[in-house]
């Protein structure tokens, strides 16, 4: 069990970083995009940004999961 949750927590703290590189990069192309008239690459900044705070989403569930499971794994240790 607490393997598992290492793991969670693990693949959680790898995902934030890239989170915020994503919504960042999407940012920076939403807004070239719009310097730029250009609205493929706006799409593909809006595409990016989404696919961020998708990442982000997970993340925070996989922490939620995390804890839960160490709730779980503490109640089993008290029986």
């Amino acid at each position: 069990m607490r393997r598992a949750a290492r793991a969670v927590r693990h693949a959680a703290r790898e995902r934030k970083p890239m989170s915020i590189i994503d919504k960042i990069t999407g940012r920076t192309k939403k807004a070239a995009g719009d310097l730029a008239d250009d609205p493929s690459l706006r799409r593909e900044g809006r595409r990016e940004e989404a696919k961020g705070e998708a990442k982000e989403e997970l993340g925070g569930a996989q922490e939620k999961v995390e804890r839960k499971a160490e709730e779980v794994a503490n109640l089993e240790r008290k029986t």
